[in-house]
């Protein structure tokens, strides 16, 4: 019973956005023996999908998912060393490769999606904003990506997103990879016209359908 009430602070500590009390509960779950997996999935990850689907119904706000994000990262990194310690790796469900398209600052949406993606056990490679068409093409190449995750939140660099999907077919790579876009301007229409595989509307949308595109 002691670790389901660990379980429930650890939880909590990621709702509640708080990545010093996440670190020290990670801490305290290898001091009382608990495998750092059960403590991520049992314990710290439950609070993730309570807020995004907090975000999903309207109930929280952008700034309530960035904290919450900032606890996982805080408690993942916490129990790092000691899952590469007993060789554990939790299963990568896919290798995401994501960034806002050149010519585009914004980076909240996407850093959002990112640390929940690398949450829900995707390998994640956050390129950051204003990304060449060359460096997605790139990056996709170089770890072998499954699934590119492409944002844009103005009118006037949407059209980069359509860039990148044909840079990626001339490096003959289109067929590996997956291509989800997302951004205020962008649309399921746009991304059909554009080619792309998927587009979400927010965060917890694009975990539901990355997971779907790599059949997780």
């Amino acid at each position: 019973m002691a670790h389901e009430r660990l379980y429930e602070a650890m939880t909590k500590a990621v709702i509640d956005g708080l990545p010093d009390r996440a670190r020290e509960l990670a801490d305290e779950s290898m001091e009382v023996g608990i495998d750092p997996l059960e403590a991520i999935d049992q314990g710290f990850k439950p609070g993730m999908d309570i807020v995004g689907e907090g975000f999903a119904n309207g109930e929280l706000f952008i700034p309530d998912l960035m904290m919450s994000g900032e606890a996982m990262k805080a408690a993942i990194a916490t129990l790092e060393p000691e899952l590469m310690k007993r060789k554990q790796q939790r299963e990568v469900l896919g290798r995401v490769v994501i960034g806002t398209v050149k010519g585009d600052i914004h980076e909240i949406g996407k850093t959002l999606v990112a640390t929940m993606l690398a949450a829900n056990g995707f390998e994640v490679h956050d390129l950051g904003v204003d990304v060449s068409a060359e460096a997605f093409v790139d990056t996709v190449r170089e770890v072998d990506a499954n699934i590119l995750g492409l944002s844009a939140l103005l009118t006037t660099t949407i059209l980069n997103q359509e860039a990148v999907i044909l840079n990626l077919k001339e490096a003959g790579l289109r067929g590996r990879v997956k291509v989800i876009i997302g951004g205020v301007p962008a649309s399921q229409e746009w991304a059909d016209e554009i080619g792309a595989d998927a587009y979400a509307e927010n965060a917890t949308e694009a975990v539901e359908v990355v997971k779907q595109l790599v059949g997780a």
